[in-house]
């Protein structure tokens, strides 16, 4: 008797099964700059807990997939900013978290050190407002990601907020 008949079986590409499989094992890099990386930290608590998620907080840019930049971005750290990410392996994603990540923040206009933006040295895919944004904030913007991922954009898609087709 043939019981190997009875089991199910399922049948895929490589690649779909990564593209399944991919948003949900982000890891993301922990890098804080500021005020924005004591949110970052407590929404990788316990509270909030993301590792439900399948993001597991990752030391290495070598392993991580996602840079969150959380605090204000100067131009003494821009070069090291820019190799951590070039040190990250694709496909590769970027959060900019808060005020000064974004735009600046408060040292906009008064201060000659701050960066306008991080999105002025590295692509950004996904950007939280606030000063700083609460955990809950992080959690929606990780949530988003990986709903945009699923959704099979590419990283350019992603980036230009359109939709998947």
């Amino acid at each position: 008797m043939d019981h190997d008949a009875d089991l199910p079986v399922l049948t895929t590409s490589v690649e779909k099964m990564v593209q399944w499989a991919r948003p949900s094992s982000i890891w993301p890099v922990t890098f804080g700059l500021a005020c924005c990386a004591i949110e970052m930290m407590a929404t990788f608590a316990s509270r909030f807990d993301v590792e439900r998620l399948g993001m597991v907080p990752w030391a290495s840019p070598r392993h991580s997939d996602l840079m969150i930049i959380s605090g204000t971005v100067t131009i003494k750290m821009a070069p090291m900013l820019k190799r951590i990410y070039d040190q990250m392996p694709d496909p590769k994603y970027v959060i900019a978290m808060g005020a000064c990540a974004i735009s600046g923040g408060p040292f906009f206009y008064n201060t000659y050190s701050v960066v306008k933006g991080a999105d002025h040295i590295i692509p950004v895919d996904v950007y939280i407002a606030g000063c700083p944004p609460r955990p809950e904030a992080l959690l929606h913007a990780l949530i988003t990601l990986q709903q945009k991922i699923k959704s099979g954009l590419t990283r350019e898609q992603i980036r230009a907020g359109q939709e998947a087709s």
